[in-house]
């Protein structure tokens, strides 16, 4: 069967490999054509557009490239049309996502959606959209299933996270060979993980490296993104003896004693990998203030809203600060506010639903594709 999957980010790269692996397995005759990133093209089938050439992010952002978003789309609605899948798999990436789903629900082409958006965040309005313009919904959070089929009367499936699959069926390497191929010291490992779009990372680097001189008994290791070059990165170091290591991020996490994390994927990531951490948060002004209107959770990492509780210091807007952020490192580095952190990953991993996610979403699309 033809499958198309519509990737917009790296999380949805890292997921939509696992997924295609899966799918090859369930149906060895699979044709993959997908949107993604170097993790999905490593798998096989054939890359329309990568992920680094979609990735805008926040309110005024997607203004300031909605050109570029809307040629996107209308390339990709003729790419789809040319190769005339079976299935389109939609992985999160709401805002372009939606609108093709509308138009391939409208050609008859069967939709489903893994890693649904956000809807219980904000913009929950979506729900009709969604009950419209997806044949199937496959969710990744234990609450959404509740959400979806409780107050809104849509069945879903809840798979369970792809991220716990990521994370154990990673190459792992050892703690000594690891310091030596990045040429790390002795010192114990705090993490930096600013993000994945330029964007974000300009907020958030300069900020998050503001607080490495009141640690000299400890290293800090930027996680680079696999779609930035190190020159970019390197504006924001100002001459500070800080190691870059591109592309590794769970090999950095495996080896990390706490970490600094911009908001997002990378919080849950964190977690499993059972490292105490920070969540950092800065937007654009007028991006902010706009969300702040229109979101009203309690928490903004994954980590706390699936716990429903603030397992790890949030530091939001004027919050996250360089003695805000000083004084919560220090708490995670030792002591009881660390282990009580360390308690509640565990209760974490098992709410998520253990392994096999991308097996058991792609078992569900093919079996639904054959019926």
């Amino acid at each position: 069967m033809k499958y198309y999957i519509i990737a917009g980010e790296a999380s949805g790269d890292l997921h939509g490999s696992n997924l295609m692996k899966a799918l090859l397995q369930e149906d060895s005759n699979a044709d993959i054509r997908f949107w993604g990133g170097d993790l999905m093209q490593n798998v096989g089938g054939t890359l329309v557009k990568h992920y680094r050439e979609l990735a805008f992010m926040g309110f005024a952002e997607v203004v300031m490239n909605l050109k570029t978003i809307l040629n996107n789309i209308k390339i990709c609605k003729a790419d789809i049309e040319k190769f005339n899948p079976d299935v389109i798999i939609f992985i999160d990436y709401p805002g372009f996502n939606m609108r093709i789903a509308k138009w391939a629900k409208e050609k008859g082409i069967k939709t489903h959606y893994y890693i649904s958006p956000q809807i219980w965040a904000w913009k929950e309005n979506r729900i009709k959209a969604i009950k419209r313009d997806f044949d199937k919904l496959y969710v990744i959070l234990p609450f959404e299933k509740d959400f979806y089929e409780v107050k809104h009367n849509f069945p879903v499936e809840f798979v369970g996270h792809p991220l716990i699959d990521a994370i154990q069926n990673r190459t792992t390497i050892d703690a000594e060979t690891f310091r030596r191929v990045h040429n790390l010291d002795e010192k114990p490992i705090i993490a930096i993980l600013p993000g994945s779009r330029k964007q974000e990372i300009s907020k958030m680097l300069s900020v998050m490296l503001s607080v490495v001189t009141d640690f000299p008994d400890y290293q800090f290791v930027i996680a680079g993104a696999p779609s930035q070059e190190y020159s970019f990165y390197e504006q924001f170091l100002n001459g500070k003896n800080i190691k870059f290591i591109s592309n590794k991020t769970y090999d950095l996490l495996s080896n990390a004693h706490a970490a600094l994390v911009t908001s997002g994927t990378a919080t849950l990531e964190t977690a499993l990998f059972k490292v105490p951490e920070v969540v950092c948060y800065k937007g654009g002004w007028i991006s902010y203030q706009i969300a702040k209107r229109i979101i009203t959770l309690k928490y903004i990492s994954l980590v706390n809203l699936i716990m429903d509780e603030e397992v790890v210091t949030e530091l939001i807007q004027e919050e996250c600060n360089t003695k805000r952020i000083k004084i919560e490192l220090s708490k995670i580095l030792e002591g009881s506010s660390r282990e009580t952190i360390l308690e509640k990953y565990d209760v974490l991993e098992k709410k998520l639903g253990g392994i096999g996610a991308s097996q058991k979403t792609a078992s569900l699309i093919v079996a639904s594709l054959r019926q």
